[in-house]
């Protein structure tokens, strides 16, 4: 486990705009990286890069959706024509959606896996020529509690969540040869707009909202743990707490489960 330095290192960040990659970029501009923003909210990024500017930090704006080739190229190209390379991708653009699997549409599977794993898996291979290039490089993989395990009425997001964590998995010893770390951030519950902005939601929660930790603690332990060249972190107490549950009781686990299917 190697320390890692920040300081004017070229970060991009994807999903940007709102929630943990909102206070991922804040927080890494506060340790003196240098940014490359994306996301498709064009409006929301200026917002954040004048902010971040006022405060000294150098940030580029590079908007787009990240399923689309093009637009993950534009960002790539962002890193190397302003900052001359890229040492940290922070794949962090997700969506998700609520209810049952059976009343949902097939196109609802297929648009989750587009952008949280898919785009994330192509975002990172188009990155690595940077990244094996960069000083320290490091890959950081936003995934999810629910990567560890899955809960009724969210199977898509959660099928989305364990592909990133098989890939995350994988990567990080094939990447190991390049000097390419990985570093896997699970959170639960986080207090965004994320829930706000599903692409589908059916019928309302079975069991009560929990309150969310603030994607600023979420942003602090992530930027930690790059500093400190960890594999993986969980930065909410009842995020360990379900990982632990399933890990030590998984049956007692399911019977709790089955009465919200």
């Amino acid at each position: 486990m190697s320390r890692r330095s920040i300081r004017q290192s070229r970060c991009l960040v994807t999903g940007a705009s709102s929630g943990i990659g909102r206070a991922l970029a804040v927080e890494l501009a506060q340790n003196g990286a240098r940014l490359i923003l994306n996301a498709r909210r064009r409006d929301k990024l200026e917002d954040l890069a004048r902010e971040l500017k006022a405060a000294g930090s150098q940030v580029v704006v590079a908007p787009g959706d990240v399923t689309q080739p093009d637009d993950r190229r534009l960002a790539l190209e962002a890193a190397l024509s302003h900052f001359g390379g890229l040492d940290v991708l922070v794949n962090n653009a997700g969506i998700g959606a609520w209810g049952r699997f059976e009343d949902a549409d097939p196109e609802r599977l297929r648009r989750i896996m587009e952008v949280n794993f898919f785009a994330l898996a192509e975002m990172t291979r188009a990155a690595l020529p940077l990244l094996k290039e960069g000083s320290q490089p490091l890959v950081v993989n936003v995934g999810s509690i629910l990567g560890h395990r899955g809960i009724p009425r969210t199977s898509e997001y959660c099928a989305s969540k364990f592909a990133v964590r098989g890939l995350s998995e994988s990567l990080r010893a094939e990447l190991a040869r390049h000097g390419i770390g990985l570093l896997l951030v699970s959170p639960g519950t986080t207090q965004s707009d994320f829930s706000e902005n599903l692409i589908d939601k059916q019928g309302g929660m079975p069991w009560p909202e929990q309150p969310g930790i603030p994607a600023s603690r979420v942003a602090r332990a992530t930027v930690r743990a790059m500093r400190r060249g960890l594999n993986e972190i969980i930065p909410n107490p009842r995020g360990k707490l379900l990982v632990y549950l399933n890990r030590l009781a998984p049956r007692l686990l399911d019977r709790w489960l089955k009465r919200y299917g």
